[in-house]
């Protein structure tokens, strides 16, 4: 009720406002169920290319030791000069009005190798290498399209709890008090004028 003045005209304003809240709350709520929905999914999918990712590197623990030959090659030679990532390449889609990147592809560099340099394994390596590179890549997409869902969710909670807790009640309770003063200033304003009527019709006497 603060600064709420007890006139028709502030009646009229609060009436407009409570109008302007309860036709906008349900657009808050529909874009929070939307939220919450697509959240869901890309969690979903993001523990399915978790559980993708560990699959591809528990399928090399068979190869753990000759991997370790990895160790004995030149440095220029080791597998980690042959997986060098280049770029991430994503598009933007907008999901419930919020613009997240959604991930195409990861290229790598171009890196040639003399197939006589190394043993029959290390191009299998490099292969499954570059499966998991890409997988991370696709989790840490998801991830930022987790984190930037969940902060939209997080400021439309805000509003919708703002509106349904805050403001729709505050603009019905000072509807509800300008109503009841100026009711009782019609019907002061009728007691007073039949006092008046009354006073007159005495003194005509």
């Amino acid at each position: 009720m603060a600064n709420v003045k007890l006139t028709k005209n502030e009646l009229k304003t609060q009436k407009d406002h409570l109008k302007q809240y309860q036709r906008y709350l349900p657009t808050l709520q529909l874009k929070k169920q939307q939220l919450q929905t697509v959240i869901m999914k890309v969690k979903a999918e993001h523990e399915k290319v978790e559980a993708q990712r560990r699959d591809v590197v528990s399928g090399l623990d068979d190869w753990v030791a000759v991997f370790g030959e990895n160790e004995k090659f030149p440095d220029a030679q080791k597998l980690q000069q042959l997986v060098q990532p280049d770029r991430v390449e994503y598009t933007k889609e907008n999901i419930a009005g919020v613009e997240v990147p959604n991930f195409r592809e990861l290229t790598f560099k171009d890196v040639e190798y003399n197939v006589d340099d190394y043993p029959l394994w290390v191009d299998y390596a490099v292969v499954k290498l570059r499966d998991i590179a890409k997988l991370d890549a696709l989790c840490k997409t998801l991830a930022i399209q987790e984190e930037l869902l969940e902060k939209e969710l997080r400021s439309t909670s805000q509003r919708v709890n703002l509106f349904e807790k805050v403001k729709i009640p505050e603009a019905k309770e000072n509807i509800r008090v300008i109503e009841v003063y100026l009711g009782d200033q019609q019907t002061a304003a009728v007691v007073r004028g039949k006092i008046a009527k009354k006073k007159l019709t005495e003194a005509a006497k």
